[in-house]
């Protein structure tokens, strides 16, 4: 047992030496990471939310007629409209051009916070392929993954090496709270074990899910577990196709704002909508339509509608549970790494587990620093 007991110590000493400056950008940056929507909103929240004005709301294709004749190079892409009448409609142009737009003056404002926003997308662009670009993000997704494995490696050794080698109340104390009169490597040793115990459960998820976002193997093996097949592809299905008639020659399309008004019967505690759009030369084309709600689970879940834009029947209805298991499942890891699955919570403690984690590297790198090259000197023979 003792000789089993070095094998993993060394197992998790080397791994923590090989993985640890991985670990340490990747626990730092997802730190910064955790509460990316809550920090953007923050500092965008003089044109998020509108200021109380006695003007009718005005209809959302007179606000994209506003929005165009402001912005003729914009291409526009989606409408998000919110329960609050105070918060102003986002219309999002390309992939990450975002604009506000107040729904009752018109007034239109580009995102004020670039600089954050350009900061915060460093920051994922270095936790996901340490900031390589072009076919080398490959090599840095391998390597991130890699660093992802070692340390879920280094948590379940480390369950081992926590657990007392007797089973006292004193021997779990010493691994369950910290000692403030402790020094040196004694205070590494109670600090590595304690920050390890606490944040453990946290970072069990964050680095599994990291696994399984980072190797397609990973990624397979979750869908079998879940009873479904692996998709073949990664990315979201392709979305069917529908054969929209036009009813008559001199049918137009629904306006944006019956579409909307309509839509929400079916989901009473809604929060946001967003609404797909962009002109396509094929002719009419289904609506796409995603309703959020503010009691949905996983909290960053929400419901897709296709609409037929002549008549607003509902072509496709998908929400979270409709998906299969395998879906959901990958859902799930995807939104637990970052903790918005559970909401704020989720959010807190993934954070929670992130400093801990930087914490870890810390004082494992200064316990094998004090044990190879600051070894006790032996007492002096008198």
């Amino acid at each position: 047992m003792k000789l089993f007991r070095q094998i993993i110590f060394w197992i998790h000493l080397v791994t923590g030496l090989m993985g640890g400056l991985v670990i340490a950008m990747m626990a730092l940056t997802g730190t910064m990471l955790a509460f990316e929507k809550q920090l953007v909103a923050w500092a965008e929240r003089e044109v998020a939310v509108v200021k109380s004005t006695a003007e009718p709301r005005r209809s959302l294709d007179e606000l994209q007629k506003v929005f165009r004749t402001a912005q003729p190079e914009a291409r526009l892409s989606a409408i998000t409209v919110f329960v609050d009448p105070a918060a102003a409609v986002i219309f999002t142009a390309g992939r990450e051009d975002i604009f506000y737009v107040d729904p009752y003056s018109g007034e239109i404002h580009t995102a004020p916070a670039k600089k954050l926003r350009a900061f915060l997308h460093t920051m994922e662009e270095c936790h996901r392929w340490l900031t390589l670009s072009g076919n080398q993000r490959e090599l840095g997704k391998a390597v991130t993954g890699a660093a992802a494995s070692l340390f879920f490696l280094l948590a379940v050794s480390g369950i081992y090496l926590w657990w007392p080698r007797t089973l006292s109340w004193r021997g779990f104390k010493a691994g369950l709270a910290f000692n403030s009169q402790l020094a040196g490597k004694a205070r590494d040793f109670n600090w590595h074990n304690v920050i390890g115990f606490w944040c453990l459960p946290m970072l069990l998820i964050t680095t599994l899910t990291g696994v399984i976002m980072s190797y397609r193997w990973a990624n397979d093996a979750l869908f079998r577990l879940a009873g479904t097949a692996p998709p073949a592809q990664e990315g979201q299905p392709a979305q069917p196709v529908f054969e929209i008639k036009r009813p008559s020659p001199e049918a137009l399309p629904l306006t944006h704002d019956v579409l909307l008004t309509n839509a929400p019967k079916d989901f009473p505690r809604w929060d946001s909508m967003t609404l797909r759009v962009g002109g396509n030369p094929r002719g009419p084309q289904p609506i796409m339509l995603s309703v959020h709600e503010s009691n949905q689970w996983p909290r960053t879940a929400s419901t897709s509608l296709t609409l037929n834009p002549f008549t607003g029947e509902v072509l496709k209805r998908e929400a979270f549970g409709d998906q299969s298991a395998g879906r959901q499942a990958r859902f799930w890891a995807r939104h637990l790494h970052t903790g918005e699955a559970l909401g704020l919570l989720g959010q807190i403690l993934q954070a929670l587990g992130s400093v801990g984690a930087l914490f870890l590297v810390y004082t494992g790198f200064a316990l094998s620093w004090r044990r190879f090259f600051f070894k006790k000197k032996p007492a002096p023979t008198t």
